[in-house]
């Protein structure tokens, strides 16, 4: 790592030292910052010859969803119109979008509009809800949501498919959800 250049006569601890204070001064983050780690006390219940995608449980709108599948290379925080009907939401309002989705079955998607909803993760006194903007589409789908990285910077997600966990900061504590375990 390169930071700020020469440092004339200082010496090897003075340097260190600056370096090390340099780095975590990063704009917009404060000291106090929770750590967000995984660890060996992580593993436990994993299978460790697995691939598999993280899919977890969320709350959305006072429902538990479950397959919600964590996708940090979606575009979209996508509610699939099959769980929004399940949902049942009275009244729910869908605002129109002009965009195309791609990637489902490779082929385009027009969505048919998008929601805000509360999305909880967490439980009892470690979880956090944000306001979410879904795109609601009309595709078949192993999933309820693919949650994208727009709601995943929100809630300041960190996932890790090898723990089959996420992690998220709550006030000075993190929060978890571990990812629902295959049932084939």
């Amino acid at each position: 790592m390169i930071s700020k250049g020469f440092t004339d006569g200082d010496s090897n601890r003075a340097r260190n030292s600056r370096s090390r204070r340099d780095c975590m001064e990063v704009e917009g983050v404060s000291k106090n910052e929770v750590v967000i780690s995984f660890g060996p006390e992580d593993l436990k219940g994993v299978n460790f010859s697995h691939n598999d995608a993280l899919v977890i449980q969320a709350r959305v709108a006072n429902y538990d969803i479950i397959r919600v599948f964590v996708d940090s290379g979606s575009s979209a925080n996508v509610i699939f119109k099959e769980a929004l009907i399940y949902m049942d939401l009275q009244g729910y309002h869908l605002e129109a979008v002009d965009t195309s989705l791609f990637g489902f079955s490779g082929h385009v998607i027009y969505p048919e509009g998008e929601i805000v909803l509360p999305l909880t993760l967490g439980t009892r006194e470690l979880k956090k809800t944000v306001m979410t903007t879904f795109t609601m589409v009309d595709a078949l789908s192993s999933y309820n949501i693919i949650l994208g990285p727009e709601a995943m910077n929100e809630l300041r997600v960190v996932a890790s498919t090898y723990h089959q966990k996420i992690k998220f900061p709550v006030g000075s504590r993190v929060g978890e959800v571990r990812g629902d375990r295959p049932s084939f």
